[in-house]
């Protein structure tokens, strides 16, 4: 299935995102999901966008996001987003609160990736973290935020070593980037404030706040790094 040819009905977009078609409906009326392509006897088809989406609507909900929040925050989307962005965009999400790995076999990871997965996918959805094998080699640890963006990249030609080499650049400077950024704020902020002897009640306020400054962080992050990249792009091309 490619994105330009929407080839799922109601009912198993319903079964592919694990909800019921009347939640669906529900998601459709109150202006969540785009409408479907109409094929033969005008029968709906749904494709990757709309799969996307109600990944992302999960994710949402998972934060605890009221279906109000939810629907502004898909609203600043643009109207033409792709499934790769949608997969982007649940990850980030989920990087909001870190989520315990969810154990699955051969089987319910196929059925999550919607595709049976080969050894070499399975291989590529490692080194890109979707997934850590354990002792069982057929039992897997997902990591499912990054599941769904990991099986949208499993067709791109990237080769293996290069999705490893590329784990691991990231891995390097995010840290960095995340000890820089820690010890600025402890310095610049945190410190500052803690000796100006502020009220327990204060202090306590304070440290929600700085919770609440993470998710902000992380989009702020990503948004530079999606510019940067891009701007790397189009000057290796010219």
């Amino acid at each position: 299935m490619t994105a330009s040819t929407p080839q799922l009905t109601v009912d198993e977009l319903a079964a592919r995102a694990g909800v019921t078609v009347r939640t669906l409906r529900f998601y459709a009326a109150k202006g969540l999901l785009p409408p479907p392509e109409l094929g033969p006897r005008r029968v709906g088809r749904y494709g990757p966008e709309h799969l996307g989406r109600l990944e992302l609507i999960e994710e949402l909900q998972r934060q605890g996001l009221t279906l109000a929040a939810i629907e502004r925050y898909l609203a600043q989307l643009p109207d033409d987003i792709g499934s790769l962005d949608l997969a982007i965009h649940r990850a980030l999400v989920a990087s909001w609160t870190p989520e315990a790995a969810e154990e699955a076999d051969r089987a319910q990871l196929s059925r999550r990736a919607g595709r049976t997965l080969s050894d070499a996918d399975v291989d590529r959805l490692a080194a890109m973290g979707a997934l850590h094998r354990t002792e069982d080699p057929d039992v897997f640890k997902i990591d499912p935020g990054l599941l769904p963006l990991g099986v949208r990249v499993l067709d791109v030609p990237i080769p293996l070593e290069t999705l490893l080499a590329a784990r691991a650049v990231v891995r390097l400077h995010s840290r960095a980037t995340a000890h820089d950024l820690h010890r600025l704020f402890r310095d610049t902020v945190w410190k500052p404030y803690r000796e100006s002897g502020p009220e327990p009640a204060e202090l306590e306020r304070m440290k929600l706040l700085t919770d609440q400054i993470q998710p902000l962080l992380v989009q702020a992050l990503v948004t530079a790094f999606q510019r940067s990249l891009a701007e790397e792009l189009t000057g290796g091309t010219e």
